[in-house]
């Protein structure tokens, strides 16, 4: 805490501000209730708090995705931030920096837009972050420093990860990405599904023994009411890879080059809109 702090007694209306974080809750299993549970600790506890939780917001839960960074792409965010644009709460409640943002430039630009706003930001770890003071650099130094060593904790917990699913997969082991029809990730490693062996095994029967072309086996599997891997229809794609491994490899390549394309795509979109802000 600054030895400038003085404390103010004023009870606020606050907004908590969840985040899923895959990559910190494989080393530290620091999930959505553990936060939640510290952040009403701490106002309950600290001489800092006593403020109303008025709103629990929560980001990276829709579809699982955790890789939203930006203050624009964190709706939980923004819905907490409106809150307080239309008086509806004071400020916001973070269990710490790392939860609120993962960069630096983010932690700073929602604070930033916080403060603006006239409302004020906490975190469980630390207590109210003071909006800058020309008169106390060591402020906004010490808070950044705090950003820049989770930033740097963060990468080097993806750096691992992204190594360990490296090295396995060139010894041959399953690293990553959805299991092939016929087999099931267990424990990290991949194992056959005896029912979807046998599909397989009747699927290259019907092309190798009866000259049945992917449409047609499509049409009996789909006719024969098999599920595909992830239930639903068969499409000919599907039944090409499973009877080509290079067909598969291709269909990989297009896939690896389409989410390449879609993240330029968002990244000149982001750009953009910044470039259009500015004029």
């Amino acid at each position: 805490m600054d030895a400038t702090y003085t404390p103010r007694r004023d009870r606020l209306r606050l907004v908590l501000v969840r985040r899923v974080s895959t990559a910190g809750q494989a080393v530290d299993g620091y999930g959505l209730p553990a936060q939640e549970a510290d952040c009403r600790r701490w106002n309950t506890t600290s001489p800092e708090g006593g403020h109303r939780i008025v709103h629990v917001v929560t980001d990276g839960e829709k579809n699982g995705k955790t890789g939203s960074s930006t203050i624009d792409e964190r709706e939980g965010l923004m819905e907490a931030v409106q809150w307080i644009a239309e008086g509806r709460a004071d400020g916001i409640l973070a269990p710490n920096l790392d939860r609120l943002a993962r960069e630096l430039t983010v932690q700073e630009a929602v604070l930033a837009y916080v403060w603006a706003l006239g409302g004020r930001a906490f975190t469980a770890d630390h207590g109210e972050h003071l909006e800058d003071d020309e008169t106390d650099p060591m402020r906004t130094a010490m808070r950044q420093m705090r950003g820049v060593f989770h930033q740097l904790d963060r990468g080097l917990i993806r750096k691992r990860l992204r190594e360990g699913r490296q090295t396995k997969g060139a010894l041959g082991g399953y690293a990553y990405g959805a299991p092939r029809y016929g087999q099931q990730a267990v424990d990290g490693d991949l194992v056959d599904l005896d029912d979807e062996r046998e599909v397989e095994d009747l699927v290259k029967e019907w092309h190798e023994q009866e000259g049945l072309g992917v449409r047609a086996i499509c049409r009996r599997l789909n006719d024969a009411e098999i599920p595909a891997k992830r239930g639903g229809k068969w499409h000919p794609t599907t039944v090409a890879r499973m009877l080509d491994d290079n067909a598969r490899a291709a269909n990989n390549a297009r896939s690896a080059a389409d989410r390449a394309r879609r993240k330029d795509d968002v990244r000149r979109t982001r750009a953009a809109k910044i470039l259009g802000g500015i004029g």
